[in-house]
């Protein structure tokens, strides 16, 4: 079964991050908080799919749902500064 850190482990391994959290304690379902310099002029579907290919075949196999909430440093920086 697929741990949260192992999770992150994945998406820091395949994506340069800034900042990565990943919750879930079920092994399928997870959260994570993305931040990337790589996310800079892309959109949030494009986002995503940047973390989806760092993932490959996993999110087909072994993870169920995972919910992205991704940033750009700058975003991150003003979100977390409100």
């Amino acid at each position: 079964m697929l741990t949260a850190n192992e999770l992150r482990n994945f998406i820091l391994n395949g994506l340069a991050c800034d900042h990565a959290q990943v919750l879930g304690d079920d092994g399928q379902h997870f959260e994570a908080v993305i931040v990337s310099p790589q996310f800079t002029g892309k959109n949030k579907v494009q986002q995503h799919q940047l973390v989806y290919a760092a993932l490959g075949d996993r999110m087909r196999s072994e993870i169920h749902a995972l919910s992205l909430q991704t940033f750009t440093p700058e975003a991150w920086a003003q979100s977390i500064n409100q």
